[in-house]
């Protein structure tokens, strides 16, 4: 490529690139100062569009199937050529991070066709150090959002892909403008990396506390996770991507992607004030006065802000913790029969683990539809795992083991009813108030629930929170109650069947009979 063509993004300033995006890239600024963008019909991620290179490296460390598809290796070196030919002579290029950990990060060398796509990685992934990182661990990642596709004679999906390449160390992007696609590819690649040297790579986000006490939230879109970890009471990790190595967590980036639907100063103050000049924002509308209007899901759900992390004022500095104390699984249960707190056993949690339930809210995934519904992603990030899920399970398992790490079920979702069945979402309010309890070790005894076929262990009492929100079944006219139970439960144990695992973990389930 020809060097004088390429613009060197590192050097840029966030304004030089903001300019360009205003002047060339159709972008706005909206009254708070962030960039906002918009990125056409694909409004989230596209798994149908995404595929690995399979070759003697990969073919038997992958776990091939409808989410990790396979695509040749000739194939992706033509479209690799040919995305380096489309962008011979306007991209603009940065040499970055990705894990703040020098013994388990890679460099990553991007070029991008759009101003906004560089800056968006700037803020997500972490300044470039080539002293601590060597460079044979350098990946490339190529975003030509203009360069479309031919399905059949390029052998993809769509005018559109994702494609990784392991051996290779390199990622193309065609056909994309969701930003969302960058970072998830990178975080796919160190989820194929790290399980080798014995790091977990792990679907969370993470604070610490003035303690040192470091808390995990696993969950899928909707469910909480960067909001309840921009918690103004705890300094923030990330809100997204971690490991979990020898010496604790460390955060993947170097920023955050916060969901934006419905958001409110009152209610998230923290990734509030983080959206300003510098910030990009994906797909929300402004209004009048040119704010942006978060409760217009007009153009999708999906509305997205992206920021440094040092826009957050409360932050964790080496952007890492030890290891953790409390690791809780966030379920937006649509059925309103889970519990707003349980804790877990070893043995539930890796079945909780491997499960993976909540609910899709908004999802991020294009094609899904907007109405909520139930699902099991594995790992609760299944769309992102190359290996099979065992790999994770006993990676997580291992870590609990060797740190002691408590382990709890948040329901996020329904109580009082199902959805649409007279039940409504739990409060954010009564989620942190429940938060802080477990955090604070202010909950002395744990009793086991009313919950037919869930053998769950659930507080006694919660300063603050009545009793028969803690036990979900006293709320509700018992028969009715007990019916979703057996659906949920039945769920539970029909996706399980696609696991080979240990059976103590598969026993630490939903039973077959409603008294436990």
């Amino acid at each position: 490529m020809d060097v004088e063509q390429v613009h060197n993004a590192s050097e840029q300033s966030i304004a030089e690139l903001i300019n360009i995006a205003l002047s060339n890239e159709g972008a706005v600024l909206c009254d708070n100062g962030a960039l906002v963008v918009k990125t056409g019909s694909r409004t989230g991620r596209s798994p149908r569009d995404r595929f690995i290179v399979q070759d003697e490296k990969t073919q038997s460390s992958v776990a091939w199937g409808s989410v990790n598809k396979p695509f040749s290796a000739e194939k992706f070196n033509i479209l690799w050529n040919k995305a380096e030919r489309y962008l011979h002579k306007n991209c603009y290029q940065a040499d970055m991070q990705v894990g703040a950990d020098a013994d388990f990060g890679v460099n990553v060398n991007v070029r991008t066709e759009k101003a906004w796509h560089n800056l968006f990685l700037r803020h997500l992934f972490i300044s470039s150090d080539k002293k601590r990182i060597p460079e044979k661990c350098t990946w490339q990642l190529i975003s030509a959002p203009g360069l479309l596709l031919d399905p059949e004679q390029d052998g993809v999906n769509s005018e559109a892909a994702v494609i990784l390449h392991p051996s290779d160390q390199k990622i193309l992007i065609a056909g994309m403008r969701y930003a969302g696609e960058m970072k998830k590819s990178m975080f796919s690649a160190l989820n194929y990396l790290l399980p080798e040297r014995g790091v977990l790579p792990m679907h969370c986000s993470a604070n610490v506390g003035a303690d040192g006490d470091v808390a995990l939230f696993f969950g899928l879109s909707g469910t909480g996770k960067t909001t309840l970890s921009a918690d103004p009471k705890r300094a923030l990790i990330g809100d997204d991507e971690h490991g979990w190595g020898p010496d604790g967590i460390f955060n993947f980036e170097g920023g955050c992607y916060a969901k934006c639907i419905d958001l409110s100063r009152e209610k998230e103050p923290v990734i509030w004030d983080a959206i300003r000049y510098g910030s990009i924002i994906e797909n929300v509308v402004l209004d009048e006065e040119g704010m942006p209007d978060y409760t217009d899901a007009s153009i999708t759900e999906n509305i997205r802000a992206a920021y440094p992390r040092a826009y957050i004022a409360n932050k964790a500095p080496e952007n890492r913790g030890g290891h953790p104390s409390k690791v809780f699984f966030l379920s937006c249960d649509l059925y309103g029969v889970l519990p707003p707190v349980a804790k877990l056993t070893a043995e539930q949690a890796a079945y909780y683990f491997l499960s993976g339930y909540t609910a899709k809210v908004g999802s991020t995934e294009m094609g899904s539809s907007a109405s909520v519904s139930p699902t099991f992603s594995v790992c609760f990030g299944e769309p992102f795992f190359p290996r099979d899920a065992s790999v994770y399970a006993e990676l997580f398992m291992q870590k609990l083991a060797e740190t002691g790490a408590e382990v709890y079920l948040i329901n996020t979702g329904w109580t009082g009813g199902a959805y649409g069945q007279g039940g409504e979402r739990f409060s954010l309010k009564t989620t942190r108030a429940i938060l802080h309890a477990v955090l604070e070790n202010r909950i002395a005894n744990f009793k086991p629930s009313t919950i037919p076929y869930f053998n769950f262990m659930i507080p006694e009492q919660i300063e603050g929170i009545a009793p028969e929100v803690l036990d979900p079944r006293l709320q509700r006219n018992t028969t009715a109650f007990d019916q979703d139970a057996a659906t949920l439960a039945q769920q539970f144990r029909d996706n399980f069947t696609r696991f080979t695992t240990r059976e103590v973990i598969v026993g630490a389930g939903p039973s077959t009979t409603e008294n436990n």
